[in-house]
């Protein structure tokens, strides 16, 4: 079995994360899966030595040659100076796919909605986790939102492909296009475009507050949800923890050539080293890994083996009921629960079957629409006069070089210049929009505009360029355009 072994990387990580990745260890080799472990070191540790992202270069190298990595739960440090593990991994190796079943096992494991199967797609490796952040002035930050649309295209059609290929009936969108149009409203029209080449899957779309509420009061209605990466990192806390407790909910992060699998939680530090954790979410992100790597039988026979232990009651402290529950264990008597029922099935929850899959994203040839270049956004730093946008408005104008038009002035995205109301707060940042009288315009000419701010004593912070593609606007529109 040595030399047909396949060889995965696998990282131990923090927290509770040595003691649950041991147990799953185990439990892979006592079901005599031929897998092949080549170790590497992440999180704190590598931290603490000055690797910001929490890995050491020569670690890329195992994770790269190997088609899967199985992470136990590390720390992030937070606040300035650390780069999160996971976002980090996630882009560099072009994990574009985060894909978190949440499955109810009542009544063995207590749940409100004993009906809940669905699964969350989570678009992996763009939107606010781009990680783009700038404080502008003394009272204002801001991050970039970035939605790409080859990305969008191949999370999407992944939803889709993962429907047709789980026999799953219907496919919704989660956006909030109805507040930035051209972000997730690039999502939606790329959603609804692709959902008409698959017409066997019934296909929705839904604003992601009341889709967010509608999930955590009736799961039971929803079956692949696909969505952009903050919405769908909620999404799925929300999910895993109704359908019975987040400790149970495994999560693969699939790519071309490399994929991640990983539980959903932390690495819960205020119980490391105790001996009570569950490695069920480890355990159940070890079977996607499998059935990833064209090992069904193996993920079917541990899985099998998992539920029938939910079934017999025995159960950690975190999903332990005394009326459901029938033995408290810890980590290492849970996982030897699970190794001596290998080759059981379960009596009343639904056996597992897998098979070869096959899934694939494919992007269409992108459209390449004329662009051309009719305006700008200058971002200034601008605290005199009380704060007055008139006084601000017509500096800017009578400073704004020949061919140029000031339409506006918001702070914080509301109106403020022309006929702003009074009562609105302001602070030190405005946008100020400047469009070309006679379009289109070239970037010599917004070099001028800029300059001409310059050299009259504004602080310029940012610039956007304004643009259309095709004719249509590139950019979203302010109050009374």
């Amino acid at each position: 079995m040595a030399n047909s072994a396949i060889p995965i990387t696998v990282a131990y990580g923090d927290g509770i994360g040595p003691e649950i990745m041991e147990a799953v260890l185990g439990i892979l080799d006592a079901a005599q899966v031929p897998l092949r472990y080549e170790v590497v070191e992440v999180g704190q540790k590598l931290y603490d030595q000055g690797h910001t992202a929490g890995i050491a270069p020569e670690s890329w190298d195992v994770i790269r040659r190997n088609p899967a990595f199985l992470k136990a739960p590390i720390t992030t440090q937070l606040g300035a100076g650390g780069k999160s593990f996971n976002v980090t991994v996630r882009k560099a190796l072009n994990l574009f796919a985060n894909v978190r079943p949440c499955k109810s096992y009542a009544p063995f494991v207590a749940s409100a909605h004993p009906g809940m199967n669905l699964v969350i797609i989570r678009e992996n490796e763009e939107d606010l986790y781009a990680g783009i952040e700038h404080q502008q002035t003394r009272e204002v930050t801001q991050v970039l939102k970035l939605i790409t649309r080859p990305g969008t295209e191949r999370i999407v059609r992944y939803a889709f492909e993962y429907a047709r290929a789980y026999g799953r009936r219907k496919v919704t969108c989660m956006t909030k296009d109805n507040i930035m149009k051209l972000t997730d409203g690039l999502f939606h029209r790329t959603f609804e475009r692709i959902a008409a080449e698959y017409p066997d899957i019934q296909a929705e779309h839904m604003i992601i507050d009341i889709g967010t509420a509608r999930l955590a009061a009736q799961p039971e209605r929803f079956d692949v949800i696909v969505t952009l990466n903050l919405y769908g990192d909620i999404l799925s806390d929300v999910a895993a923890q109704i359908a019975g407790s987040i400790g149970l909910a495994g999560s693969a992060n699939v790519g071309p050539r490399v994929s991640m699998f990983e539980a959903v939680h932390g690495s819960a530090p205020d119980i490391a080293g105790k001996g009570v954790a569950n490695p069920s979410g480890l355990l159940v992100a070890a079977t996607q890994m499998l059935v990833h790597l064209g090992l069904a039988d193996s993920a079917e026979r541990i899985k099998n083996a998992w539920l029938c232990t939910l079934e017999d009651g025995i159960h950690t402290a975190d999903i332990y009921r005394p009326e459901l529950s029938n033995q408290l264990v810890g980590t290492a008597a849970f996982a030897r629960a699970v190794i001596e029922r290998l080759g059981c099935t379960p009596r009343q929850l639904q056996p597992v079957h897998y098979q070869a899959t096959g899934i694939h994203a494919t992007i269409g040839e992108m459209p390449k629409p004329a662009k051309a270049l009719v305006g700008m956004d200058v971002f200034l730093d601008w605290d005199h006069d009380g704060r007055d946008p008139n006084v601000l408005g017509a500096a800017l104008t009578r400073h704004a070089p020949a061919g140029w038009q000031l339409k506006m002035i918001t702070n914080r995205g509301v109106k403020v210049y022309p006929d702003g109301l009074p009562e609105t707060f302001c602070t030190d940042h405005w946008r100020c929009r400047f469009v070309a009288v006679q379009e289109p315009i070239t970037y010599a000419e917004s070099l001028a505009l800029l300059n001409a701010l310059h050299a009259a004593g504004f602080e310029i912070i940012k610039t956007e360029n304004l643009y259309t593609f095709d004719g249509e606007r590139g950019y979203s529109l302010g109050q009374g355009e």
